[in-house]
């Protein structure tokens, strides 16, 4: 791995366990195994680290969300793919974790790409639920960017309360409790 993906892998965990703000240049570099003098040949200081770094997390998230969403099956089975999938949850989401630092929040540059991911997902999961509305899986008078919202929102609240309480039973029970929700209409006999 070169030394500026050791610099920006650092800097990705690091931001994560941490935050913007708790992630000084200091760690980064003994994190990543770096000089102060590599880290500012490949980046001119820690806000263009950390867009790098923040920059290859959302990728990462995109892609991982997509392998889920992007699957063969119905509606309902991709959404519940998506919320069912290994995730660690008790380490929060390291994209979502980013909204609660006000260093990032306050640099539009910073918080463009988390808010671009967040956007996507909600985009992506709404189109996934006019599929399901289409083929008549789910009740008609679901509005498909709400409920895109709302999985979005389960999944951020539901790693607050597992992170809460030690225990990912409050998420597992956040995403069953969204599924019995979402349940596919069935017709009555």
């Amino acid at each position: 791995m070169s030394t500026s993906d050791r610099l920006i892998e650092a800097t990705r965990e690091l931001l994560w366990e941490r935050g913007y703000v708790g992630t000084s240049p200091k760690a980064i570099q003994q994190h990543a195994g770096a000089g102060q003098g590599s880290m500012y040949h490949h980046f001119t200081g820690k806000p263009d680290l950390a867009l790098a770094a923040i920059h290859r997390t959302a990728q990462e998230l995109r892609a991982t969300a997509g392998r889920v969403l992007d699957t063969p099956g119905s509606a309902y089975e991709r959404i519940s793919g998506y919320l069912l999938r290994e995730r660690d949850v008790l380490r929060g989401c390291p994209v979502g974790r980013l909204t609660m630092d006000p260093e990032v929040i306050a640099n539009d540059e910073l918080r463009a790409p988390v808010d671009e991911t967040i956007t996507w997902l909600r985009d992506r999961l709404a189109a996934i639920i006019q599929e399901g509305l289409d083929n008549g899986e789910f009740t008609p008078s679901l509005e498909p960017d709400d409920i895109a919202a709302t999985v979005v929102a389960t999944v951020q609240g539901g790693y607050v309360l597992a992170r809460a309480s030690g225990s990912t039973d409050a998420f597992d029970a956040a995403a069953r409790g969204l599924l019995a929700l979402l349940a596919p209409r069935t017709e009555a006999a």
